[in-house]
């Protein structure tokens, strides 16, 4: 069942992901012309480690379009990427609480260059302002309002995240793992 579920949710996830993506995107013009060059070139990302117990992550690649966007490839790749991101998931919940405070994973870098070049400009570049989204839908009131309570829940479940993997590494500790 479960799996079924996967199967079910996952393109859809990843459908939103893209399109969170795109948005941030294409907010910040220098973003996009530093993705032309890359067009019809792929990035893929590589999670190794990925706990047997959870379900398998979703295929994590894109392809640069000649808008200087991104479309997901679906589950399966095709062909080989232009740059491929590994990263470690052995401890999902540091992993989560890290990426929920901001902070970048570490990655190996393997393929195109001066895509990785780009790539990493707009890691570090890019940001979401998700207030100013909320705004173009909202009152200015009501927005600021739900900004608030949307970086509350995000620290209350960065807090939440620290704390399961506090609890794990000490139980892991005692174990001996």
């Amino acid at each position: 069942m479960l799996h079924t579920l996967h199967q079910m949710f996952a393109p859809a996830l990843m459908a939103r992901l893209t399109l969170l993506v795109n948005h941030v995107l294409g907010g910040e013009p220098q973003a996009v012309q530093r993705l032309l060059p890359h067009v019809g070139k792929t990035v893929q990302i590589d999670i190794e480690g990925w706990p047997r117990w959870l379900p398998p992550a979703p295929g994590l690649a894109w392809q640069i379009t000649p808008a200087g966007l991104l479309e997901w490839t679906g589950p399966e790749l095709l062909h080989t990427p232009a740059l491929r991101l590994s990263l470690r998931a052995d401890d999902p919940l540091r992993l989560a609480s890290g990426l929920a405070a901001g902070q970048l994973p570490s990655v190996e870098v393997s393929g195109d260059a001066q895509l990785a070049t780009d790539v990493n400009w707009l890691m570090q570049n890019l940001r979401w302002d998700a207030a100013a989204d909320l705004e173009r839908v909202f009152p200015a009131p009501v927005a600021a309002a739900l900004h608030r309570a949307g970086s509350g829940l995000a620290r209350g479940l960065h807090a939440a995240l620290q704390g399961m993997a506090s609890v794990r590494e000490r139980w892991q500790t005692r174990q001996g793992v």
